[in-house]
């Protein structure tokens, strides 16, 4: 993955992201106040030699104090001093305890030494501060002093005495607030990659080409971006003509067009690996799609364990395809209009679906529709649950795969391949299904701004023999008094934008 690829897993997953960084907020500014807050107080202290009156030894006083700088920080937080600061301030902690509370700390190349202390009560803190910064100094006096020596040559004065702190150390609110926000970022963002790097389903049309080619499998013919209100207008050529959709499945009819010309199939099965991804919904626009062109269509729903197309365009579903199959009916007494295609529901739900559809029977059912039809479209069952689909491979022309975006596994992909493949069935090409409009560029977006536009009529008008000519868009005129009915003349104008509209002009006779 390129960073344009993580760009867009972020882009895609920006709802978990945001859900984590809120949480992350929450929780920091939460934190506060289920903490108790802590306050700081520091000493500093000077650490000196006491021997030296020349330069020289000034010097070597300075190397040999910065030299032992360090061991003495180590002494402030030991039992050495502890113990006696717990005893004269009669603290309620062990000295374990407290030397958890000390740190010393040396900056580089000087002699300064910085004590400091922790506690849960401000003044409590200074005080102690305090005190360990006189035991310590005694403590490192004691250490450095020959034996028999009355003095030290160490000597450790407290330039800075602790004071009681104003605010509190810890917890800072605006520093949980920052780290809580990056947290849930950071969070988030991992795990949209991870879930993205787990993720084996095809997500965009460049995926699903690149799936295919890598089986050596067949083209992509298009992609249906998704909608929300196709459950409403299951018809989209017909609900919304100029639609995303409707485009979708014009530019699928186109594709089949191509797929073989020698030999254009006419019968084509739809199918997907497995139920829910929307085989019914390409069946149905498909049909529609190839009867906008003037051409007639059957849809055949040989979906006998789940059909849906009947409810799905309101039909009757009691007669229909099993009722031919069984000797009740005949195809033309059972077949219903959907508008501008017929349809052949699926009729009642049989026990034994697929003897009944690997029949010589079904076979000679869709042989007439195709003598009859100029397009005969199947909605099949899926593939992978149950052998329905591959039944019918001898009766049809070729299968068209519906792959849904998001959902479909490559795996199951490959399955479904693999399994009408081994029955000899010819996949004439797959269609990737509810694709989202911002995976796969800026396609829908020109389809979008290319419908057609409203015409709105002009404040303008035209003016023939000196009367006045309403423009494109303005009521008809009556007609002249004593005369001939004005006569209109249609015309086209090209637009700005290149798109031809209608212009309307009336000539008055000539007297």
């Amino acid at each position: 993955m390129d960073l344009r690829d993580y760009l867009r897993v972020l882009s895609r997953r920006w709802r978990a992201i945001t859900l984590l960084a809120l949480l992350g907020t929450g929780v920091g500014v939460l934190t506060p106040h289920t903490v108790t807050p802590e306050y700081q107080a520091g000493t500093e202290i000077f650490v000196s030699v006491r021997e030296g009156t020349d330069t020289l030894r000034l010097a070597q006083g300075n190397v040999f104090t910065q030299a032992r700088v360090q061991s003495y920080a180590e002494v402030a937080a030991s039992p050495l001093v502890t113990r006696h600061v717990v005893r004269t301030l009669r603290l309620d902690m062990t000295p374990t305890q407290l030397s958890h509370r000390i740190s010393a700390t040396t900056q580089p190349d000087t002699v300064l030494i910085r004590l400091t202390v922790t506690d849960t009560r401000p003044e409590r803190a200074a005080r102690i501060s305090n005190a360990v910064a006189d035991r310590f100094a005694d403590v490192v006096r004691t250490l450095e002093s020959p034996g028999d020596a009355e003095t030290s040559p160490v000597r450790l004065t407290v330039t800075q005495p602790a004071s009681v702190p104003s605010a509190p150390s810890s917890p800072r609110p605006a520093v949980n607030l920052a780290i809580g926000l990056m947290a849930g970022l950071v969070l988030g963002a991992g795990l949209a990659v991870a879930r993205e790097s787990m993720d084996r389903s095809v997500r965009s049309l460049k995926a699903l080409t690149e799936l295919l080619a890598g089986f050596g499998g067949p083209p992509v013919l298009g992609g249906i971006t998704h909608d929300p209100r196709a459950v409403r207008h299951p018809v989209a050529v017909r609900d919304d003509m100029h639609g995303l959709r409707a485009e979708g499945y014009r530019r699928l009819r186109t594709s089949l067009r191509f797929v073989d010309v020698d030999q254009p199939p006419k019968v084509i099965a739809v199918t997907s690996p497995l139920p829910r991804e929307g085989k019914t919904s390409v069946a149905i626009n498909l049909a529609a799609a190839l009867a906008e062109t003037g051409a007639s269509v059957c849809l055949v729903d040989t979906d006998l364990r789940r059909p849906s197309t009947a409810r799905t365009l309101g039909l009757v579903r009691d007669a229909g395809l099993t009722t031919v199959l069984i000797g009740q009916a005949e195809v033309h007494q059972v077949l219903q209009s959907a508008g501008s295609f017929s349809v052949l529901t699926s009729g009642s739900v049989p026990p034994n679906p697929t003897e009944l559809l690997g029949s010589a029977q079904l076979r000679a059912v869709l042989r007439s529709l195709a003598e009859k039809f100029d397009h005969v479209v199947v909605d099949t069952a899926p593939v992978l649950p149950v052998a329905d689909a591959s039944v019918i491979a001898s009766a049809v022309d070729g299968y068209l795969l519906v792959v849904r975006a998001s959902r479909t596994s490559r795996d199951q992909v490959g399955a479904t391949l693999r399994t009408l493949e081994r029955v000899g069935a010819a996949v004439l090409g797959t269609v990737l299904n509810m694709t989202s409009s911002k995976d796969e560029g800026g396609a829908y977006g020109y389809a979008y701004e290319y419908r057609p536009q409203r015409q709105t009529t002009s404040r303008f008008s035209m003016r023939l023999g000196g009367r006045r000519v309403p423009s494109a868009g303005s009521a008809p005129l009556l007609p002249t008094p004593g005369g001939e009915p004005d006569v209109q003349a249609t015309d086209t104008e090209e637009a700005l934008d290149g798109e031809p509209r209608p212009v309307t002009a009336e000539r008055s006779p000539q007297r």
